[in-house]
């Protein structure tokens, strides 16, 4: 906890660089356009109901090593966009024309899909749902419930398929984006069995190069999947208990606890939580790759600038 406590003040908040130009700027990632590939940093910004709210120590390293961890177990199956990692927090990726739905697969009713199903609100994925679902209940198989792509600062709205072959996405790149989105959950699922977690659900984003359909951006890290301790889940949900989490769903937890959902002025995220909330993050990533996360302290912006003069990015 102390070497968290001294990264407190040292976070990766925005990168900027004269040579790189402008960014685009989502909630997590600054993107710079190299001309025929993308520069990508991951900062240490955590955001919930699309809003930016603070930084947290080692999150954005220890996101890009989770995505990498899993670009690289999966890679020979579904192709990514993945050229070169020359620091924690950096990828150099494959430039490509992103489609314009995020891909969320879900194995278990909880979370937002959760909180439309009692609204009645979950009809506009146009798929059925089974009658009298429970909280955190198990789907026979798992379900694909798509988004829009929403620009920085936006909603993402949810969508039907039949929306999206409608004028978004070409049929058959949609379907095999859908394949290749519940192969890598049932490749996640499994191996986050054997770690003793449950993969409950994740979203995944696909872009196309030289007409191949590749996945982009991230890939079952604990900002894009919610993951639960897979021991007491059976109990827990017999009992109606929250699960355990190691993922973004405490943050947002945190919100909704005070009265929080993305409308008005957030709660002010303090150290103490800044701290707790590294810790799952840290947490998360033991148990998932099997690894011991090696925490270095320091200001994250000059170990990134000088990554990329030495990997020749800079001069």
């Amino acid at each position: 906890m102390k070497k968290i406590e001294e990264q407190l003040n040292k976070t990766l908040d925005v990168f900027e660089h004269t040579k790189f130009g402008s960014p685009y700027k989502g909630k997590v990632r600054d993107v710079y356009d190299l001309g025929d590939k993308l520069l990508m940093i991951t900062s240490d910004r955590v955001s919930a109901f699309d809003r930016v709210l603070s930084t947290i120590p080692f999150k954005g390293e220890i996101l890009n090593r989770v995505a990498n961890f899993w670009f690289e177990k999966t890679g020979n199956e579904i192709p990514n966009h993945v050229i070169d990692t020359p620091d924690p927090q950096v990828l150099i990726a494959k430039k490509t024309k992103p489609l314009p739905v995020e891909i969320i697969v879900r194995g278990y009713i909880t979370g937002s899909l959760w909180r439309d199903y009692k609204q009645g609100t979950h009809t506009k994925y146009d798929i059925s749902f089974p009658q009298n679902m429970v909280k955190d209940q198990k789907f026979d198989k798992p379900i694909i419930t798509p988004t829009t792509k929403a620009e920085y600062g936006k909603h993402d709205e949810a969508i039907s398929k039949k929306e999206i072959i409608n004028g978004l996405v070409n049929l058959d790149v949609y379907e095999k984006a859908e394949r290749y989105a519940l192969r890598l959950f049932e490749l996640g699922q499994a191996w986050a069995e054997k770690k003793g977690l449950i993969l409950v659900d994740t979203k995944y984003e696909f872009g196309m190069v030289d007409g191949e359909l590749i996945l982009v951006d991230e890939v079952h890290t604990p900002d894009s999947s919610r993951y639960w301790i897979a021991s007491g889940y059976e109990e827990r949900f017999s009992k109606g208990i929250s699960q355990k989490m190691l993922d973004k769903e405490n943050i947002r937890k945190w919100l909704l606890e005070r009265g929080y959902s993305g409308e008005g002025k957030p709660p002010v995220i303090s150290d103490e939580i800044r701290v707790q909330l590294s810790e799952r993050y840290i947490e998360l990533y033991n148990k998932l790759t099997g690894n011991d996360f090696n925490i270095q302290t320091g200001l994250v912006k000059e170990r990134i600038l000088n990554n990329l003069i030495k990997a020749g990015y800079l001069k």
